[in-house]
């Protein structure tokens, strides 16, 4: 049995830390305000030299690190993000260059918030179908360079940041073994409206910025992320009681803490970091993973769940051994 066995976490944020109260003096806007809808404090907003690529590439050092491997094993790297620093070629491919790399498969996949989610189910069946032996998955976005900041609503709640993981094909014949048991992935397309970006390449030939309806994104996103881990809990054979953590997609303080209500989990199983780095869009669940992994939360042979939900609407689950 070929399982796909997370062996190093990294992540990388902007060097430019923006606190409530600095956003308040040139937003209408208040740290009460943020704070009571979002539990938001802070968010990194990415400077001058500073994009989705660099903060890939930095990711992905500090993962391979972790890992105590070369660059140069790695024969594939799948990039998850909706700000690309190029409409072509893909992000993916300058982080290759980065690290150095000079042949591996490399593609850029687009799922928003959910990007990561959809990025591990591809790289996971491209390495149980032998087409690759490690892998880095990446979540990377600089959001700050499509919000519309006259829009409150909107520009509080998202940062900047990159996360990844590395990924590598083991061998076992233990059930009970280490790796990814479990991903399922959904998309609902008839919600466009809800959570988009006004402009595009083929439509209006420019970049666009961020629009969303937050209140009906909060419903669907409770709901859609209640089911999709009870579905991909179920199909891994698991209970919830069984979860030892929970790594969500960090869009809101509230929406995290309604999901763990609808499941039943304790609080203190949900991995926390939306105060500090705000709504990274496909970033944030590596983000967050590799915060636990290092402050020692996460353990090896522990059961882990990711799972996020973002424009489109697209939403998945992980469930992994870790």
């Amino acid at each position: 049995m070929i399982r796909s066995v997370v062996i190093g976490t990294g992540s990388a944020l902007p060097a430019h830390r923006v606190s409530n109260a600095e956003l308040a003096e040139t937003v209408d806007t208040s740290d009460d305000w943020i704070v009571e809808r979002t539990g938001i404090r802070f968010r990194h907003i990415a400077g001058e030299g500073e994009t989705t690529a660099t903060l890939a590439a930095d990711a992905c050092k500090a993962a391979l690190a972790a890992a105590g491997i070369d660059a140069q094993s790695i024969d594939l790297i799948v990039l998850a993000t909706a700000t690309p620093d190029q409409t072509f070629p893909s992000s993916a491919t300058k982080v290759q260059a980065m690290l150095g790399i000079d042949d591996c498969v490399a593609f850029d996949v687009a799922a928003v918030c959910s990007g990561f989610l959809y990025a591990v189910q591809v790289v996971d069946s491209m390495i149980r179908s032998n087409v690759a032996k490690r892998a880095l998955v990446i979540g990377a976005e600089t959001f700050s360079r499509i919000l519309d900041w006259e829009d409150r609503t909107t520009c509080v709640l998202f940062g900047d940041g990159a996360g990844a993981i590395v990924l590598e094909a083991q061998d076992t014949a233990d059930e009970g073994g280490r790796g990814i048991l479990t991903t399922k992935l959904h998309a609902d397309g008839r919600h466009n409206e809800l959570l988009y970006v006004d402009g595009g390449v083929s439509t209006t030939g420019t970049v666009g910025k961020l629009r969303m309806k937050g209140r009906e994104v909060f419903r669907h996103a409770v709901t859609n992320l209640a089911s999709v881990m009870t579905e991909s809990l179920a199909m891994a054979g698991l209970d919830a009681d069984q979860v030892d953590w929970v790594v969500p997609h960090q869009a809101n303080a509230r929406i995290l803490d309604a999901t763990a209500r609808k499941l039943g989990l304790a609080p203190a199983k949900v991995v926390v970091t939306v105060d500090q780095h705000a709504n990274t869009s496909a970033a944030s669940v590596p983000l967050a993973l590799d915060v636990a992994v290092r402050d020692g939360r996460i353990q090896q042979g522990q059961i882990v769940i990711l799972e996020a939900m973002g424009g489109g609407f697209t939403w998945g689950a992980a469930v992994i051994r870790f």
